[in-house]
């Protein structure tokens, strides 16, 4: 499980559990259940916690004051690989190796776009977005324009899906987030950013080496490839779900920053609901099991592996249901 902290107070150790506390509560959280640890509080921590997290691979993900990712203290990374790396770089300076990982991350992601829309019986339009992947494509500026112009598609048919008036969708904005709908992507995105990298933690990959992405100079990327291909399946779900169902509404945006930033209430309905998605099972084909949606995003990143090594051919998860 994560540790979501949507309160301000103090995160301490106690033995082999974790202590959150303020004036009002008091929790107790067996370490051996944690995964990760969201920070969306002002939280007070010390060194021995920080050793402790630090030895168990347990990453913290700091958010502002809007709920959106500012920061992370992560682990000393314990699993390395030379010859990885090595090849890692090389896949990303060599242009027809890094557009062929790249066109497998956008490819996977417009079918998850497509799958999503036929969930909510857009048929007509799910034929329509699939066409995208029929582009030619050569390069990686040509490749991010397919990206850009099957998003922007595919954002015009939330209309179709949202049965609410008040959750109009007119045209993507990310910073700032102008609207309810905006708002409630850059949040799910931005914890899906998270999830992602902490899987990728999880393996021998270098997370500021991506292929979609630009690396950057002070901020890991590997994580968003990975989460594109995911974004359709996990964050967009919940967001049609909570619309849908009455489960948020305007009362729980803040309405001092023109109700484009969820309050402490919205927060907490959206990432209850994340964090049962992350865990909801499914059976995976390759594998012949049921694996969780969280486990499928290591799984990616073991794919990747299998490629850069020259063992397998990367094909990106597209969902078959």
């Amino acid at each position: 499980m994560d540790l979501f902290i949507t309160s301000n107070g103090e995160l301490s150790r106690k033995d082999n559990t974790l202590i959150f506390q303020n004036e009002k509560v008091k929790k107790v959280f067996p370490i051996n259940n944690i995964n990760s640890i969201y920070a969306y509080g002002e939280i007070s921590i010390n060194s021995k916690l920080l050793n402790f997290l630090s030895k168990l691979e347990i990453p913290i993900y700091f958010f502002n004051y809007y709920g959106f990712y500012s920061g992370i203290f992560s682990p000393k990374q314990q699993k390395v690989s030379g010859k990885l790396l090595i090849e890692q770089v090389n896949h990303y300076t060599n242009s027809l190796k890094r557009l062929e990982i790249a066109k497998e991350i956008v490819f996977g992601s417009i079918h998850n776009m497509r799958k999503t829309l036929m969930q909510y019986n857009l048929n007509e339009e799910s034929e329509e977005i699939i066409k995208f992947n029929e582009s030619p494509c050569n390069t990686i500026n040509q490749l991010f324009g397919i990206e850009a112009n099957a998003k922007k598609f595919y954002y015009k048919c939330f209309n179709k899906i949202l049965n609410d008036e008040n959750f109009k969708f007119i045209k993507r904005v990310r910073q700032d987030p102008d609207n309810f709908i905006n708002c409630l992507i850059s949040f799910g995105n931005s914890l899906l950013y998270t999830t992602a990298l902490s899987e990728i933690f999880k393996t021998q990959l270098n997370p500021t080496i991506s292929y979609l992405h630009e690396p950057f100079e002070r901020r890991y990327s590997l994580n968003l490839d990975i989460a594109d291909i995911f974004k359709p399946l996990i964050v967009d779900r919940i967001i049609f779900s909570l619309i849908n169902q009455k489960m948020i509404n305007e009362k729980h945006f803040d309405k001092n920053l023109d109700y484009c930033y969820l309050n402490e209430e919205g927060r907490k309905i959206f990432l209850k609901e994340y964090d049962k998605k992350l865990n909801t099972t499914l059976k995976y084909p390759r594998l012949n099991r049921k694996v969780s949606y969280r486990y499928m995003l290591r799984l990616e990143a073991y794919k990747l592996i299998k490629h850069l090594l020259n063992e397998e051919k990367y094909n990106s998860f597209k969902i078959y249901w």
